[in-house]
């Protein structure tokens, strides 16, 4: 399968739907500096990146469950393995992992997937503490359009995506330095109270970004759930992307689960994916091979 090393601060390509405008594929990526310092909120470096069209939805899914943010181990404790490539490929879910009729699609497509509402300059004037919290919204939607919610990769890393109508769900597996990925997840319990709702422009469009958090099944080492709604036009007619996001921290290793889309709520794949994918790479990490998929959603 195809990897990728996930860029710091998720979506996909298929054929034109109705809402096809609505998705942009970044054809060319510039590595630019996202400083949240006294230099104030510049333009959203994903903006500058020259876009293709891509078809509509982006994943969704806020598992429910045990409260998010909870930095509690797992009953059992972490594995201590260290994640190798084929290792991080087989701790990847599959579609019978997950709730409803998703469909995998090829490596290629999904690590292309990117959502063209996630574009924007935030406004720093909706912001109390103004610099700080707008620069952590911008950092929070690039890092959204560039599916690297948690930051650089320290390992090894790898992706697969899935569709399911107008909606998709992006899964991603990776090894990361453990403070890093932990500050990355401290940095998202925080987000609903600096980012509860601002303004963004892109191409003198505004719309409008509420971000709320979300509970996940009590698993793994830490993590967090969010959901961030975007409203805008979208040729001329308002649109409405949900964007459910999960990320779990196993030892030094983390899975990242986004799903969503126009249609929006997909709790129950995200919840899924969040329990049953952290046992597997609680099992590839212990030297043990994954379960088969369950049949339970059959």
């Amino acid at each position: 399968m195809t990897r990728r090393t996930v860029r710091l601060a998720h979506v996909l390509s298929s054929t034109a739907l109705a809402t096809a405008a609505l998705l942009t594929t970044a054809a060319c990526a510039q590595e630019d500096g996202r400083d949240a310092g006294a230099a104030g909120v510049s333009a959203s470096p994903a903006a500058a990146r020259q876009q293709t069209e891509s078809p509509t939805g982006s994943p969704t899914g806020s598992p429910t469950g045990s409260p998010t943010g909870s930095a509690t181990g797992s009953p059992s404790g972490s594995p201590t393995g260290t994640l190798s490539e084929s290792g991080a490929e087989t701790a990847l879910i599959t579609a019978a992992d997950i709730e409803d009729d998703w469909t995998q699609v090829k490596d290629t497509e999904a690590e292309n997937w990117h959502d063209g509402l996630l574009i924007g300059k935030v406004d720093v004037s909706d912001f109390l503490s103004a610099k700080t919290d707008a620069a952590d919204c911008q950092r929070l939607m690039d890092s959204l359009f560039d599916d690297d919610l948690l930051g650089k990769p320290s390992g090894a890393n790898a992706l697969r995506g899935f569709t399911e109508g107008d909606s998709r769900l992006l899964y991603q597996v990776a090894a990361y330095d453990r403070t890093d990925v932990q500050d990355s997840l401290d940095w998202m319990a925080e987000l609903p109270q600096k980012c509860g709702q601002f303004t963004m422009t892109e191409n003198g469009e505004e719309r409008t970004v509420q971000v709320t958090e979300s509970s996940l099944p009590s698993v793994g080492d830490a993590r967090e759930g969010l959901r961030v709604t975007v409203r805008g036009p979208v040729d001329g007619t308002e649109a409405t992307l949900t964007l459910d996001v999960a990320a779990v921290r196993v030892g030094d290793n983390a899975i990242t689960v986004t799903a969503g889309g126009l249609d929006g709520d997909e709790d129950d794949s995200v919840r899924s994916a969040v329990q049953l994918g952290t046992q597997r790479l609680q099992d590839v990490l212990a030297g043990k091979s994954p379960a088969a998929s369950p049949s339970q959603f059959d």
